[in-house]
């Protein structure tokens, strides 16, 4: 272990991982495993999902579009966000 890292156990779905990471990345990993957590008790709680495992697997599937679709949004953005910088030029003159 790095001495730069420290060890934390985190709890996704009623199981303890340990790990070695940053200081600085505890929160965000917390708050990730809390995300994880809270969409596994949607699936359980609103869909007939019984099998943990079953709701981790579409919790990666969700997790999994959803950054596509962030993407490919960004991607289409692009060319949108060049005309309006050279509307709010011509705006400006």
């Amino acid at each position: 272990m790095s001495e730069n890292e420290i060890s934390i156990k985190v709890n996704i779905c009623d199981r303890f991982y340990p790990l070695r990471l940053k200081p600085s990345e505890e929160e965000s990993v917390r708050m990730a495993a809390k995300k994880i957590n809270e969409r596994a008790k949607f699936y359980i709680d609103n869909f007939s999902v019984q099998d943990k495992q079953d709701a981790l697997s579409m919790i990666a599937l969700e997790f999994a579009t959803e950054d596509k679709t962030t993407a490919a949004t960004h991607i289409e953005s692009e060319p949108i966000n060049a005309k309006l910088k050279e509307l709010e030029q011509m705006l400006e003159i």
